[in-house]
């Protein structure tokens, strides 16, 4: 049986991690490996209710780093009681965002001092960094308009969705710039390919970067 890995799904709004998730999971329990889906901010009680505070903007005017210090906190619990636990268990973990949405959210389009989030995330994460992060690379303008089709009737846009186009360019932006400068962990996809397609290109980049011939 593979050893427990953990997979991190990165992009901009709209992008279809949580779609990919559900498939890459769904391959992986084809293969008898026990697989689990999580989300951040999220993932355990404590953290949707951070996650609650920060997607309604009540955490924005307090500034970039209040934010990366919700999060922070919102992880630490997610790692303690959610995915450290199923990785013990000898499960697979795959996550929809993690550490590369605050370098990415708040550090580079928030400007908060890079120094100062390198030490929050060392505390933070605590030597767990994901074994594959997908970056689902989309136009922002594409990935906008499918958020916005995703929303029930009424419903309005959260704190992120709610920023100005600019934002989200530069979001895109640097989340090319996390593959680059960390190319052994990230892939980036094309996330404008329909979803089967994107699954099945996920799947070749985990299958060549933490499966075995014999486990494919």
């Amino acid at each position: 049986m593979p050893q427990a890995r953990f997979i991190t799904l990165e992009g901009g709004e709209g992008a279809g991690k949580s779609t990919l998730a559900r498939a890459l999971a769904q391959r992986l329990q084809a293969l008898g490996i026990a697989a689990e889906i999580t989300r951040e901010p999220g993932g355990s009680p404590k953290a949707e209710a951070i996650r609650d505070s920060i997607l309604s903007g009540q955490i924005k005017s307090h500034g970039a780093f209040a934010e990366a210090l919700m999060f922070s906190a919102a992880r630490i619990d997610h790692i303690d009681t959610r995915i450290r636990p199923a990785l013990a268990r000898g499960d697979w973990v795959i996550c929809d965002r993690f550490l590369d949405s605050t370098r990415v959210y708040q550090g580079v389009s928030g400007a908060v001092d890079p120094a100062l989030m390198a030490e929050l995330e060392t505390v933070t994460i605590d030597g767990l960094m994901p074994d594959l992060t997908l970056i689902l690379d989309i136009d922002p303008e594409i990935g906008l308009a499918r958020a916005a089709r995703r929303r029930a009737p009424g419903e309005a846009k959260d704190r992120f969705e709610s920023e100005t186009l600019d934002f989200h360019r530069g979001l895109r932006q640097a989340y090319l710039d996390v593959a680059a400068a960390e190319p052994q962990r990230c892939v980036v996809l094309d996330a404008t390919l329909e979803p089967d397609a994107l699954a099945e290109a996920a799947w070749r980049a985990v299958s060549a970067r933490l499966l075995t011939p014999q486990e494919v």
